[in-house]
């Protein structure tokens, strides 16, 4: 037989095409396609296109980096839909500067380069005594971090590159002082006006529908009485938690990952000290270092003879302002926690010795170690329980990936039934009975996933009304992926009138009674203009921006915006739900701020405006750019 294979291998190979391709075509596109919705494309910014993958990816690079910044932060705002698509909406706008300085062909010097490198405080702290930079140890701390000089260099001067595609446009924007001065006396503007207010409440209690009135606005309105389209779901959740379940742990792996990881279970060895400092600086002459050194060496000989006196010395001689007062203590520190002379000489030393004198960038140190604390060593049994917990996770994590795989295949190759995932995986199927298209903000049943735009489109698509199939599994949250299929639909319909008919008498009446507001509004507004001598005004007021509290933002807008020509003016302002008000203007009132210097407020105004040009010239390379979103915004789903 294998003769024959070999013999006949153009053959073979003719046959296995035959066999394979139209079985591929007819199954293994679709199959394909399915395997890759978790590579589904979400934007595309000049052609690229970024996928949901690239997405996730971002979004939980910047939850790891927000978390660490502010441990206290409900870890719920992170899954939200608004703050992933935020995410998604910085990324686009990376991949958007990113083209256009290639388009711009955009380049960054070894100059500028350099520059900027040098002023990273990270970089910056690697620096030899000699001004130079320690490339050994600038080569670790990226390899610390995955990168090589060269691929950080290259991330360095793309995004410097970038930065130079706005910076231009807001460097270059320049309001004049007149226009500026305008803008502000147009916001700190104060005027005297009358204001009468027709409310919609008014006239409510004098409303009484009849039966024919509220059937007339059912049927206009028929769409506001629509019961949701609804659904009874069973469905699947894999998530970390329960690929931890699924793990095993024999003692002899917790023990040796223990002993491999001892060091940092254990903590760090600690080291108190105390030093005398004599600083130096880089202006300062070859001869003025030699003399401080002279005086350090000075104070080390007396030392030497009195080791008892350190504190005192200390208080009288070092330059330190942190611990000079403390006698030099500098309390304990790890390795890491200072300059690398300083950090060397100190763990080199036994407890209450006293150093030679150790030169830092920040000048003669005399150091004396006062204590030294050794990490406690946490036995096996104790730690075994926490070391269990780690290694699970740690071990669910790398297995998560390959159970997620065959979550996904088994949700879609099985499409009829979830059973065959929950018996592969062990997994529990569960139900929920009212799952509405459009959630309802009140309701807080189910879990926060079930309101999210993704998955409510899946189970709500006609592949899973029309022919009972699962959804495909969707990522609801990092590493948590929900298979969901429909036991029972209910289409949206109209609801009957006997029923929704209490809610349209009191629309109607709100309707009605906003209606004859601004219909009495408007016609008192036509009556004083006529008559003025006629109107009936309260007081006046002062109507400004700054008392927005006081007033509807539509008020005061009208109120600002009506002309006056040197007499009084007349305006009615639809408010909306709120009803309608009719203004007198009376006058312009001086404003003490308007008078006053308002260097700060000029220059925040021209920082807001070069950040207006900034943001019209991303969305100007937005547009020449073609760019596309076809995430759905959370906030407009809303």
């Amino acid at each position: 037989m294998f003769d024959f294979v070999r013999q006949h291998t153009k053959i073979m190979q003719i046959l296995l095409f035959l066999l394979i391709v139209p079985s591929f075509v007819l199954f293994g596109i679709d199959g394909y396609n399915r395997f890759l919705d978790n590579g589904q494309v979400v934007a595309s910014v000049d052609g690229q296109k970024i996928n949901q993958g690239e997405w996730d990816r971002v979004h939980q690079s910047e939850v790891e980096r927000m978390k660490a910044s502010m441990p206290n932060l409900d870890a719920k705002f992170f899954d939200s839909p608004i703050a992933k698509f935020a995410s998604l909406e910085r990324l686009v706008r990376d991949r958007v500067l990113q083209a256009a300085s290639t388009h711009l062909h955009l380049q960054v010097s070894d100059q500028r380069l350099a520059q900027t490198l040098s002023q990273n405080p990270a970089i910056a702290q690697l620096k030899k005594p000699d001004g130079t930079l320690d490339v050994e140890r600038y080569k670790s701390l990226l390899a610390a971090q995955g990168m090589s000089p060269e691929m950080f260099e290259g991330q360095m001067r793309q995004d410097l590159a970038k930065q130079q595609v706005l910076l231009g446009v807001s460097q270059s924007e320049m309001t004049g002082q007149v226009a500026l001065e305008s803008a502000l006396n147009a916001y700190y503007e104060k005027r005297s006006v009358q204001i009468v207010r027709f409310l919609p409440s008014d006239f409510l209690s004098s409303l009484k529908p009849s039966q024919d009135d509220l059937m007339a606005y059912y049927k206009e309105h028929s769409q506001n009485y629509q019961s949701p389209e609804q659904a009874s779901i069973e469905y699947l959740v894999l998530n970390l938690q329960q690929v931890q379940k699924s793990i095993t742990l024999a003692d002899a792996d917790l023990k040796t990952y223990y002993e491999q990881n001892i060091a940092k279970s254990s903590g760090q060895e600690e080291r108190r000290a105390s030093h005398i400092l004599f600083t130096i600086n880089k202006s300062m002459t070859e001869a003025e270092k030699s003399a401080v050194k002279a005086k350090a060496q000075s104070v080390l000989e007396d030392l030497k003879k009195s080791p008892n006196q350190f504190a005192a010395l200390a208080q009288k001689y070092s330059q330190d302002p942190g611990s000079a007062a403390k006698g030099g203590d500098l309390d304990f520190f790890a390795k890491g926690a200072m300059v690398k002379a300083f950090e060397d000489a100190a763990f080199a030393m036994k407890k209450d010795q006293i150093s030679d004198l150790v030169e830092s960038e920040f000048g003669f140190h005399i150091i004396k170690v006062t204590d030294i604390r050794m990490p406690k060593v946490e036995s096996f049994e104790s730690a075994k329980a926490e070391i269990e917990k780690q290694v699970r996770r740690e071990q669910a994590q790398k297995k998560f990936a390959e159970v997620a795989e065959t979550f996904t295949n088994l949700v879609y190759e099985q499409a009829d039934s979830l059973e065959p995932a929950a018996t592969k995986l062990k997994l529990s199927i569960e139900t929920f009975d009212a799952l509405n298209k459009v959630p309802d903000p009140k309701n807080t049943a189910g879990a926060d996933w079930m309101k999210s735009p993704k998955f409510l489109e899946a189970v709500f698509s006609p592949d899973v009304i029309e022919k009972k199939h699962n959804t495909q599994a969707i990522e609801v949250a990092p590493n948590t992926l929900v298979a969901a299929r429909i036991k029972q639909y209910k289409p949206a319909k109209t609801m009957d009138f006997d029923v929704v008919k209490a809610s349209v008498e009191v629309q109607w009446k709100q309707d009605r009674s906003l209606a004859l507001t601004k219909e009495a509004g408007k016609a008192k507004l036509d009556a004083w203009k006529a008559h003025p001598e006629q109107a009936q005004l309260p007081k006046e007021v002062i109507v400004s921006r700054e008392k927005g509290k006081e007033f509807p933002v539509k008020l005061i807008e009208a109120v600002l915006r009506t002309p006056l020509k040197g007499e009084p003016a007349w305006s009615g302002v639809d408010l909306g739900q709120e009803g309608y008000a009719i203004v007198k203007v009376l006058r312009v009132e001086p404003s003490e701020v308007m008078s006053a210097d308002r260097t700060r407020e000029k220059a925040q105004l021209g920082q807001w405006l070069a950040d207006a040009e900034s943001e019209a010239y991303y969305e100007h390379l937005k547009s020449g750019l073609n760019v596309k979103l076809t995430a759905p915004n959370p906030i407009q789903v809303q």
